[in-house]
């Protein structure tokens, strides 16, 4: 073969590449959020789609699809082409929590999806509504365990859908306290918040960067992160751990970009790369970290096994929680 041949052969083995790179995107991306808006999944994705549609010239835009605690945005997205036209803003929810916690999914989290992205990890934190919380002398989480016990059922325990890390969290915190209070799920984390601001819901266990904002205004009084340390954003309140005594109580939420299985590799790198250099300006920086949450970017590779990991750790918690979803 001449050298002529070679250089031939060699272009059209690289073709295909070249084409997915060059033809994607030519019409706009859509971001599913599988929660209603308002809340940290939601926030999270406005905040990244306009990086993206600079980055790629074309809109990306986000498009909420809730119900059933992330599954019904979930299995629509693990349906759709794998053409790179449909991306999802997964959590720990829908790719940690679900699979143990389900009696049935209509989808595997693990094999439909491929994994682009971290986008960040946030703690959790236990918030109650401040007017309640006052009127029933309720400043701490030791008096508020002590009033759960003396008054069991009459709490209301709001959360962004059956099966969230904010449902789980209150779940694992009932199992560790002996207490009980009535689980009201949402179809996201913003109605539920409004209904906690509003005064008709006690108590959550909500991602902070969508609790933040009414915390800051004293809407809501936030009695503890569910982290394994303190957050930077909110340094003097307590951990769960620490403020209960509750050795070992962990329950921190994360929330990451995925494709449907099967996308080209390329797609997927390249949205991994502009999506890794958006998160560390320090405009981002600084707005993530305002809203307690820490940003992301690791590789594909990476968020693979960060997933693989999150699923055998949220087994066990489901299991010594006893949460079940049918």
């Amino acid at each position: 073969m001449n050298r002529r041949h070679l250089i031939a052969a060699a272009l059209l083995a690289c073709a295909p590449l070249a084409w997915s790179q060059g033809a994607w995107p030519n019409r706009p991306v859509k971001i599913v959020v599988p929660f209603a808006p308002g809340g940290t999944t939601d926030i999270l994705a406005r905040a990244i789609a306009p990086e993206l549609s600079k980055a790629f010239g074309q809109p990306f835009v986000v498009e909420n699809k809730a119900g059933a605690g992330g599954n019904v945005g979930a299995e629509q997205v693990a349906k759709s082409p794998n053409d790179g036209y449909t991306l999802f803003m997964g959590t720990v929810g829908t790719h940690g929590i679900n699979r143990a916690l389900y009696a049935k999914l209509n989808y595997e989290p693990q094999k439909d999806f491929a994994p682009i992205t971290l986008v960040a990890g946030v703690p959790n934190v236990m918030v109650m509504n401040a007017d309640k919380a006052a009127a029933l002398n309720i400043n701490s989480v030791p008096d508020f365990i002590k009033y759960a016990k003396a008054n069991p059922g009459k709490l209301n325990m709001a959360s962004s859908g059956n099966g969230t890390s904010i449902h789980l969290a209150g779940e694992l915190f009932k199992s560790m306290t002996g207490t009980f209070m009535t689980h009201i799920p949402y179809r996201g984390s913003g109605p539920a918040l409004l209904d906690m601001v509003a005064g008709n819901m006690d108590v959550m266990f909500d991602n902070l960067p969508s609790a933040m904002p009414h915390i800051k205004s004293g809407k809501l009084k936030a009695f503890a992160v569910t982290s394994a340390r303190r957050s930077d954003s909110l340094p003097e309140v307590p951990t769960v751990e620490e403020a209960g005594q509750l050795k070992g109580f962990e329950a921190s939420s994360w929330f990451g970009l995925l494709a449907p299985a099967g996308t080209p590799a390329d797609i997927v790198n390249r949205i991994q790369q502009e999506t890794a250099k958006s998160l560390a300006t320090p405009a981002m920086q600084e707005r993530l970290r305002g809203l307690g949450a820490i940003p992301g970017g690791n590789t594909p590779e990476e968020f693979t096994r960060f997933i693989d990991a999150e699923h055998k750790k949220w087994a066990a918690v489901v299991k010594a929680s006893g949460a079940k979803v049918d």
